[in-house]
């Protein structure tokens, strides 16, 4: 990208700004998402703020359609190639790229909005101490339509990944979270990531706007993974995955402890009901658990399609 105040050619370019470091990396990994690449460099191109580079992994795709439009790409962004290893090895190896100290994780079949990476960043550099990432609310697209609030709440994070998609941080703090963990091929690395970042002590900042646009596909599989694998079968299995990772943080009096220090209006899920999903998670085999959950909490994560934009609870669901 062309840095900002530069000539009056910013769009997306790759060599001819090699010498320039910019202040944001956009870290995107892409396995065969190739039809998604048209509508992310409108996305890119329409920024209102144009100090970045764009780093695109190539996670072993095999669609020849995605080889292609990615091999058209390399005079306008950073394109890197590696055998597929999954969307944690695909980010990691994006941020051993980049050059900015600002790093921002786009999956390639999102988009964001003209004064997204404007208002992040904006965000970040005035944001108090102890802030280690931004991100803004949902607008969905694709099978789904509406909108979602997102929040960060440390106790509510064991429960529901409130913050999965589009992290804004600097480079230290991605450093200090230690990466996403590339053994977690299945799903969740984006949830296991963000509670390593609020274990660091690091808190989460909201921009109350729709600003990325979170594509939903008819089923719900997202091709920026190595393999489209339905999370919704796989809750129990996943859930009890991230429960490991983070055994100290799930014991009974840890989990009270943490409630009682998140009490700043920011929860959403009750004491009860965060216990109650852990219990439910330890006691029923992970198939019935999974079903128990999709009964209990099926309501709508986002407000109606057409309604004002609100503070709506929607993305907060008990369990993943």
């Amino acid at each position: 990208m062309a840095a900002a105040g530069s000539s009056s050619d910013q769009g997306p370019k790759g060599s001819a700004t090699a010498g320039h470091v910019p202040t944001v990396s956009v870290i995107v990994p892409c396995f065969n998402g190739g039809h998604f690449l048209d509508g992310l460099m409108v996305s890119f191109d329409a920024q209102t703020f144009r100090d970045f580079e764009v780093v695109i992994v190539d996670d072993g795709s095999t669609e020849p359609e995605t080889r292609r439009k990615l091999a058209a790409l390399e005079t306008r962004v950073r394109i890197v190639r590696q055998e597929n290893g999954g969307p944690s090895v695909a980010r990691n190896r994006g941020v051993r790229e980049a050059r900015g100290d600002i790093l921002f994780m786009l999956d390639c079949d999102d988009t964001i909005e003209p004064s997204f990476l404007a208002e992040a960043v904006a965000a970040l550099q005035g944001a108090p101490p102890g802030t280690g990432m931004v991100f803004a609310d949902l607008r969905l697209g694709g099978a789904e339509g509406g909108f979602v609030s997102r929040y960060f709440n440390r106790f509510d994070l064991l429960f529901t990944n409130t913050m999965a998609n589009g992290l804004v941080m600097r480079r230290s703090v991605f450093d200090a979270a230690g990466g996403y963990d590339e053994t977690m091929r299945e799903g969740y690395e984006d949830w296991d990531f963000s509670l390593r970042l609020a274990g660091a002590g690091f808190r989460g900042l909201r921009i109350p706007r729709p600003l990325y646009v979170y594509y939903i596909g008819s089923d719900d599989t997202h091709p920026s993974r190595s393999a489209g694998v339905d999370k919704r079968m796989l809750y129990g299995k996943l859930w009890r995955a991230i429960r490991e990772r983070h055994r100290e943080s799930f014991r009974p009096l840890a989990m009270l402890r943490l409630w009682r220090q998140s009490r700043d209006g920011s929860g959403r899920i009750p004491l009860w009901k965060g216990i109650a999903a852990w219990l439910a998670a330890n006691i029923l085999p992970e198939a019935v658990f999974n079903q128990l959950i999709k009964r209990l909490h099926r309501g709508p994560r986002a407000d109606a399609p057409g309604e004002p934009y609100g503070d709506a609870t929607g993305g907060a669901r008990v369990a993943p």
